[in-house]
This record gives C-alpha cells, structure tokens and sequence, in this order.
C-alpha cells in the first residue's frame, strides 16, 4: 500500500481544502482518505502541495496539432503513422500536465477509414505509451462542405481530399446511418456530429445549422440504441436549439447561444463543454479576412455566454479545443473561466466530477474511497489562485506515478 501525504486535498462536492491531505493507495484504486492506522509500504510526501483528482479535458484532438506539424499543410501532408506518432507526443504533454482523462472529440482527417483515437486509446491502456485515458469519438459525422469536413479549412479545389463515408463525410439519412455505424463498430465510445458552422472554415456564418432536424435525429437514434452519447460542435443559438431539441446529449462551444437556448439545456439536463481559451489565444492573425471577421465578432461573445450559462445552471464540463489551445497549456482553460467569472470551486467541479458524469464514469472525478486512483498535486490552493493549475508538480494515473518534482 502507498500513502500519498499533502497539506491539504480538494474535496471536490464541499469546494473546500480539507487539511492535511492523506491519500492511501492500493493498486489502481484509492482506499482510504485521511489520516489512519493503515499498513504503508512507501510514503510520497508532497509537503506543501495541494492533492486534487486528476483533471479532465472534454476536448481534444490529440491527432493534431503538437511539435513538427505545418497547420497549412498536415492535411496534406500528414499520412495516418505520423499522426499517430505526433499524437504520443501530444498524449504525454497532456498527462504531465495534470489531465488523466479526455475525450477525443472527432477526426476530420484523411486515415483510410482507421479510427486513429480508437489505437492511441488502446495503447495507452496497454502501457505502450504515456498518455491519459482517451475516450475516442472516431471520425466525426459532418455533411459535405460542413465545418468539419477539412476540404473547407483551406478552400481547396474539387477532388483534393475528398473522405469516405467511413471517414465521417455523410448526407441523408442512409448515409449517416452508415457512417455512425461504423465509428460503433471500429470503437468509438461516443459520436461526434458538425452541427452548425465554425470561425475557422470557409463554411459560412459560424451559428448556421448545418444537418437538418431529421438527420440530427438519426444521428441521435444511432448512438442512443447503442448506449453511447452524442456531442455536437455547435456555436448559434437557433443551431444549439435544435440539436437538443433533437436529443444531443452535449454541445461543444455553444458561444453564439441566447437566454432561451441555456433554459433549454437547463431543462433538458444536457452538457455544455466550454472551449473559452481559444477565444483569447488563438491566433488568426494570418487567416482569410473572412475568418478574422468571424473571430472578432464570435469570440467577444465567449466570455457573456459562458457566464451566463453557469448562472443559470447549465452542467459545464471543460474542454480546450486543444491543440486550438497547445496540448500541454489545457490548464489555460480553467484560467480563463475564473477571469471570465465562474468560481474556482465550479471549475474544478466542471473538470472533474461533472466531467465524469458526461462520460458515465462514476470511478474518478472525486477523491474518494473505492475510486482510481487519478491524483494529481498544485503548489498552492487552488480555491484561492487557480493558476496554481498550471503548475502540477505531481501525477499519478491508476496509481502509477508519471510525475514528482518534489
């Protein structure tokens, strides 16, 4: 049995510090919390650090973005093991960084067919490599020419880059249909669908919806028949309206919604996964000046949106949209929502427990008995200074320890 020692950890449901902080760990599992008569093979003292669960990231694409990548070229550039090979780098930045639990929210990448999140997943859980646990989507379900469908990003011309409908391009019923499918079969474990426009495509406006209400709809029967959820990048308000009237179960980004589309998700009990970061720290300074309008008038909506959907009650998990945000910086992401008005205690919240259920996990998201033993630890408090966040200086993933700069 290993004891973990603290000053203190986070008692997550409370949002409070309860001191000190005694963690005591059997296995891949925590079980006892607070100081005891148990038997201790080894002790990790962590002096003055704060213990916390493992944080969790609603958001990636961890097949992107990271060291070596040209973002103008990689789509065409980059063939399915190089990717593979950048995400392993991506992977370990993300765990070292304190987050031991994504969703890989969707490619939109040429593979073959091959669900690229689905391998990395299995070779992390393997131990072949470094990274937290991955929830894959597969490829993400997008019309022709919707956000997600990559030949938009760069405008490029008739026949470069054209996907399979096993590679997540589907229209109509028939084809959607198949395209869900498959990412079940080949191991996703939930669906990502392109529900409305985005700022960087060449899509049009970003609020625009872009499957209809009856294609949404299959969508949703597809996932749902199978036990699996469905998230949907989805930025206007009338676009977020109509994903849940139509039974999304989780809306990433949602920056363009209005009082009425928050009371909906309210009161349909769904998810909003938050992504606010980008807002300030991507840089479009070199895109199309179609691009940079949508930016400037989007992301000054980011901050009043988010705000007023943790007041009025929204369930908010976080995500970054990294490497929108640099695999590794995901931490950024809980700053940003505390400068942007959101109490730390409801952040941590939104990057543990309410992450979990989002994922229907109920083993992790709390310091508890009984739970994994995903444990991370801050130099600080992060009640009082959530950049704190920014700077683990301890991880531990099934009770593994990846990091320990004590």
């Amino acid at each position: 049995m290993l004891t973990l020692k603290a000053t203190g950890l986070l008692d997550v449901d409370a949002g409070k510090i309860v001191r000190p902080g005694v963690l005591h760990i059997d296995g891949d599992r925590i079980v006892g919390v607070g100081e005891g008569t148990a038997v201790t093979d080894e002790v990790i003292d962590l002096g003055d650090s704060i213990l916390l669960p493992g944080l969790m990231d609603m958001e990636v694409n961890l097949l992107m973005g990271g060291r070596g990548e040209n973002p103008g070229l990689s789509q065409v550039q980059d063939d399915p093991p190089t990717r593979v090979l950048r995400a392993v780098g991506n992977a370990r930045r993300t765990l070292r960084a304190g987050f031991t639990t994504v969703r890989n929210l969707g490619l939109f990448v040429k593979t073959g067919g091959y669900l690229l999140d689905v391998a990395l997943a299995k070779a992390i859980d393997a131990g072949w490599i470094e990274g937290p646990r991955v929830v894959p989507a597969g490829h993400a379900i997008t019309p022709t020419g919707g956000h997600l469908d990559p030949t938009m990003f760069a405008a490029f011309m008739p026949g470069v880059l054209e996907l399979t409908v096993e590679e997540g391009i589907a229209n109509g019923v028939d084809e959607i249909r198949k395209a869900v499918r498959y990412q079940i079969k080949h191991g996703a474990q939930l669906i990502k669908v392109c529900c409305s426009g985005g700022v960087m495509s060449l899509t049009g406006e970003a609020g625009a919806q872009h499957y209809s209400d009856e294609e949404l709809r299959v969508i949703v029967d597809e996932a749902h028949r199978r036990g699996l959820r469905v998230a949907a990048h989805t930025h206007g308000a009338e676009a977020v309206k109509h994903a849940v009237a139509c039974g999304i179960d989780c809306i990433e980004h949602g920056f363009l919604m209005d009082d009425e589309a928050i009371a909906m998700l309210v009161e349909n009990d769904r998810f909003l996964v938050t992504t606010r970061r980008l807002a300030e720290a991507m840089d479009v300074s070199k895109a199309p000046a179609e691009l940079q309008a949508k930016a400037a008038e989007m992301f000054p909506k980011a901050r009043t949106s988010i705000k007023a959907a943790y007041e009025a009650g929204v369930k908010i998990a976080v995500g970054t949209d990294a490497p929108a945000i640099p695999h590794g910086r995901n931490a950024d992401e809980l700053v940003t929502l505390v400068e942007w008005g959101m109490p730390p205690a409801a952040v941590l919240r939104a990057a543990t427990v309410t992450a979990a259920e989002l994922i229907n996990a109920a083993d992790r998201g709390r310091l508890a008995e009984g739970l994994l033993a995903d444990v991370i630890a801050v130099p600080g408090d992060p009640l009082a200074d959530i950049t704190v966040t920014r700077n683990v200086n301890f991880v531990m993933k099934g009770g593994k320890v990846y990091v320990n700069k004590n």
